[in-house]
Order: C-alpha cells, then structure tokens, then sequence
C-alpha cells in the first residue's frame, strides 16, 4: 500500500517555486530630488546633485568664459583703435582747417571774430581787410604777412599780443589803418608810411615805449586813439595831418609849447586838428597856456 501511494506521488506534477519578478529599477533621481535611507532606527536625509546639474553648472561655467573672452577681445578691439587713433602724425599748421572755412572770406576780406586763434592764420594773397578781433592772439610778426602786400586795414581788438616784432608791418606799404585796441602792449613797433588811422587805445603802453619818431613820418595819419594808456607825456613829432588826438585817461603831467604848436612861430596854425582830448590825466591845462595858441579848439580837460 505504501509502496503504491509512493508510486502516485510520483506522477502527480510537483508544484513549481514562486519566483519573484525582479524589482522594477529605481528612477534616476531627479534634480534637488531627496534619497532616505534607513539605517537600523536612524534616518539621515541627503541632498544628490545629479549629473544634469553637474553639466549645467559646467556649461555655466563654460558660458562665463566664453563671454569673458569676447569682452577681452572687445577691450582689445577698442584699444587697438585708441592706439590707432593717438599714433596718427600731429599735423602742420598748413594741414589744419583751411582759413576760409574756420573764418569767412569775401572779396578780399577775412573775417576770423571770436573763433579763439592764437596765431595769425594763413590769409588769401589777395586778402586786403583782416578782421582778426577778439581771439588769443599773443605775438605778431614779419612771417604773418609777408606774402600779403595788398593789405589795407588790420584789427586786432581784444587779444592778449604782448609783443610785436620790429618789421611786422614795414612791408605793409598799402596798410591805412592798423588796430590794436584792448590788448597788453608796452611797446609800439615801426609803423607802415601811409597809416591814416592807428588805434592802441586800452594797452599798456608808457612814454618809453613809443620812440621819438614813431608817428613823425607818418604823413597820412588823421586819427591817433592812445587812450587809457600809461602814458606819461604826449608823444613827440605829431605830424601835421593829425584831426584827431586821444590821450585820455593817461598818467601825462606836463606839456610843451612845442608839444602841439611851435614855440619859435607865434604865426602858426595847426588847421587840421578837430579834437584834442586830455581828460582823465593829473596835468592842470590852464597852466600851460601857450601850449595851445596855434590850436582852433582847446583841448578837452581839467584847467584848473
């Protein structure tokens, strides 16, 4: 019996093991994700930076560089053109502005007004009027109008020349009038023959800087503006054409009867002179009367 119920047990089917499917895998962690894992009763929490976050940060990094690169390159693009433009040549003074585009030129005249040049700019051959006023202008000299013979009228109002040189005006031979008004001359130079007007009104001049025959030759000249000056006495050897003499505002304390008239010729008469002007000087005219019998006019002033 036992031997028969060995044989069923034989040919029944044996049952066959569970197997247990195999645990799904774990999804990768996402960025900033938290693991917990446990040990034992503890718990401990851990924050995983994945690998997406790694390649971030070092494409971040990588981005940084780069830009920092085209900066550098910008920088040495913009200093490449600073170089460029400091290492140019300095330019010549015939290289700058033409004068007829810095000044206005017509027919002849040049008008540089208040456009703050400290030199004589090259003028027009055929340049007669030069309107140079109000500007920096600190020196004149021969050079400045040597290849300009045609010159009729200069004024230079208003700049700071302190010094002219000796031949400046001496090739001048067609130059009527010639201002220098409101600057800082001490000395007055050689003056052109056929001035018919000379104006240095509101310099610095004194007595010693105005020669004995600085106006003697000067058979043209009709008006003589030496106002607000320094001078201390008239200056010698007027010629006869003058109509009109300022002196006012000068330091002048004494006269001659040859300062106007002539001491020796009671009979002469200076026909020409419309106006003689003295005021502002510490000179009393009423003492000196005979300095005035040759004139039709009495000089303007303080007599007593």
């Amino acid at each position: 019996m036992r031997s028969l119920q060995c044989v069923l047990l034989l040919l029944l089917p044996l049952p066959l093991p569970l197997v247990k499917p195999a645990p799904a895998p774990a999804p990768a962690p996402q960025q900033g994700a938290r693991l917990t894992y446990g040990h034992g009763a503890d718990t401990f929490q851990e924050t995983l930076f994945t690998r997406g976050y790694e390649d971030q940060h070092l494409d971040g990094k990588n981005i940084k560089e780069k830009e920092s690169m085209i900066i550098s390159d910008e920088k040495s693009l913009q200093l490449q053109k600073d170089e460029s433009l400091t290492s140019l040549p300095p330019k010549k003074e015939n290289d700058e502005m033409p004068t007829c585009l810095l000044c206005v030129c017509l027919s002849g005249s040049v008008y540089c007004e208040e456009v703050d040049i400290e030199v004589v700019p090259p003028l027009p051959k055929e340049s007669a009027y030069l309107y140079a006023r109000f500007n920096k202008i600190k020196k004149l000299t021969a050079n400045d109008f040597a290849e300009i013979p045609n010159l009729r009228r200069l004024d230079f109002t208003g700049n700071l020349i302190e010094d002219i040189e000796e031949s400046t005006f001496s090739k001048l031979s067609l130059l009527e009038e010639l201002t220098l008004a409101e600057n800082q001359l001490v000395k007055l130079p050689v003056l052109p023959p056929k001035l018919t007007l000379f104006n240095a009104k509101y310099n610095k001049l004194k007595s010693r800087g105005v020669k004995a025959n600085t106006f003697k030759k000067l058979s043209n000249l009709s008006f003589l503006y030496l106002d607000h000056n320094a001078l201390e006495s008239v200056p010698p050897n007027l010629p006869e054409s003058l109509r009109v003499i300022h002196l006012q505002f000068n330091n002048i304390t004494s006269i001659t009867d040859d300062t106007f008239c002539k001491a020796n010729d009671t009979r002469y008469i200076r026909n020409h002179i419309e106006e003689i002007r003295l005021e502002g000087n510490p000179i009393i005219l009423g003492k000196h009367p005979n300095s005035f019998i040759c004139l039709k006019r009495l000089p303007v002033g303080s007599y007593f």
